[in-house]
């Protein structure tokens, strides 16, 4: 995925940006195109509060509990109890929630991989976050790492804030909205500014 135009603009409008794609060198982000939603919100739900490896412990035991040790589709759920996920490693509310998110699947509240593609991004977050334990922030990762939106500034991102705050020389993180209003001037390549600011806060 070639982000050369996001980057020239970002470095155009905004020296600090600039200064830090220097640094950094040209995005790579790929988004994860065929993964349908339903799996990628049952991994999101599996990673909350907890650190990639664990994570993603849970998710492969999760996986060998269904046929062909394949991720499960929504309806395949039904057809293990909650110990076994639980056994798996996922807390009771993480339970709940994947049981919500199969359920809201199923009716349509979640679209299907097809659906998804033509929707608007205010859309599908209004739409996601009807799931159980699926906020906005879920939601937004979803647009950028599986649809690869190109427009998405999740500003309750706590690594996009610390790589604001050392990229800007800050004192303290930013606040959500002062991270907004400032972002403002990264349209319409907001996501590809999210990457270098993560790429800022993994820096010493």
């Amino acid at each position: 995925m070639d982000h050369s135009t996001a980057q020239v603009y970002l470095a155009k409008s905004d020296p600090v940006m600039r200064r830090l794609i220097g640094t950094v060198g040209p995005c790579v982000l790929k988004p994860r195109t065929r993964r349908p939603p339903f799996e990628s919100l049952a991994r999101a739900i599996a990673y909350q509060q907890l650190n990639g490896t664990a994570a993603e412990t849970i998710v492969r035991r999760f996986i060998k509990l269904f046929p062909a040790n394949r991720f499960p589709r929504p309806n395949h759920l039904a057809t293990v109890t909650d110990e076994l996920i639980r056994g798996a490693g996922f807390s009771w509310a993480k339970i709940a929630a994947l049981r919500d998110l199969a359920a809201k699947t199923i009716s349509g509240v979640v679209p299907t991989g097809r659906e998804i593609i033509n929707m608007a991004d205010e859309e599908i977050i209004e739409r996601l976050t009807q799931v159980r334990g699926v906020g906005r922030w879920t939601a937004e990762m979803l647009l950028i790492f599986q649809l690869g939106r190109p427009d998405v500034l999740a500003v309750d991102d706590f690594g996009l804030r610390k790589g604001f705050e050392r990229a800007y020389k800050l004192k303290a993180m930013p606040k959500p909205k002062e991270l907004l209003a400032y972002g403002e001037r990264w349209r319409p390549y907001r996501t590809v500014a999210s990457w270098y600011l993560w790429r800022a806060a993994e820096m010493k």
